[in-house]
């Protein structure tokens, strides 16, 4: 059995993957168990029964659960969610700083920041915990599975708030780089503001008309034949910004499999990753005013750029 009483998120099993919580919505059932089936219909039964067995169901308070108790609305459950057969992604991330406040990271592409669908242990958060052995962690930010570069974890609770205020705030300065088709037509520097909106399927997102509410700041590095390799800033911070600008402008992020059209990957497929990168991040320090920069060790593919 295992311990009772403890923070969820060290029980064995957990392996860096934070619990998921539930608190448990209105409905009669006759069990937890049934009440977890009837909520969660792609988990098996049996499923269930295992993660009961292995105490990867517990309350609120670490203290675990048994399948045939009562159903009691409202009572809050943290169970941790596995996915059967997770494919590994062979691509290492870097821990350029971590304290006992801040952790940066140098995530690789194809690498998820946290769980989503089918990755739950092959996640930034997941790999940072089991390696620094912190399940305190939060991501501050986060940026897209296709995209490299950096991300900024909070280490401690106490000064979580302090840190998530540079972003709320924008007093963080972002850059990125990226390799697209050249604009000769855009005089550079230039910059890009418009309005996003939803699109179709639900996870891409579209220019659509009104206020612009989303500013990115576009530059040339190098320019090639017909490639060039940008320095994006963006200003704001909404969802897939700097591939949807780009798109708009008529130049896709090279490797883009979303934007301007959607290409779905197969799982396992590793080749041709978007060239964008997180490239740097400088603020100050919210703790001691000092001034701090972190920037990617990694680069881009520059074979487009080639004459």
């Amino acid at each position: 059995m295992p311990p009772t009483g403890v923070d969820p998120a060290v029980l064995p099993g957990a392996d860096g993957v934070a619990a998921s919580r539930l608190q448990l919505p209105p409905g009669a059932f006759d069990s937890l168990l049934d009440g977890l089936c009837q909520r969660f219909p792609r988990v098996s039964r049996s499923t269930w029964l295992d993660r009961f067995a292995r105490g990867c169901v517990v309350d609120a308070a670490g203290v675990a659960l048994e399948a045939g108790m009562p159903y009691r609305v409202g009572q809050e459950v943290r169970y941790f969610r596995e996915v059967e057969g997770e494919p590994e992604i062979p691509f290492e991330e870097t821990v350029l700083h971590a304290d006992e406040h801040l952790v940066v990271a140098d995530k690789p592409h194809f690498l998820p920041v946290t769980p989503a669908g089918g990755h739950v242990r092959e996640t930034l958060l997941a790999r940072l915990v089991r390696r620094l052995g912190n399940p305190r962690l939060v991501p501050l930010h986060r940026i897209d599975r296709d995209t490299a570069g950096l991300v900024l974890f909070s280490a401690c609770p106490d000064t979580r708030n302090r840190y998530q205020a540079l972003f709320g705030e924008r007093r963080i300065t972002k850059w990125y780089e990226a390799i697209a088709p050249g604009l000769p037509d855009v005089q550079m520097p230039y910059v890009h503001r418009s309005r996003l909106g939803r699109g179709e399927p639900f996870f891409r997102m579209r220019e659509v008309p009104g206020e612009p509410d989303c500013e990115t700041a576009l530059d040339v590095i190098e320019r090639g034949p017909t490639h060039w390799h940008y320095r994006l800033q963006p200003v704001t911070g909404r969802k897939h910004q700097l591939r949807v600008h780009m798109a708009a402008l008529g130049a896709p992020i090279l490797g883009d499999r979303t934007y301007p059209a959607l290409r779905p990957r197969d799982a396992g497929d590793f080749d041709a990753p978007l060239q964008l990168l997180a490239r740097s991040l400088e603020f100050a320090d919210p703790l001691t005013g000092q001034a701090r920069r972190f920037e990617s060790r990694r680069t881009l593919a520059h074979a487009a750029l080639d004459p």
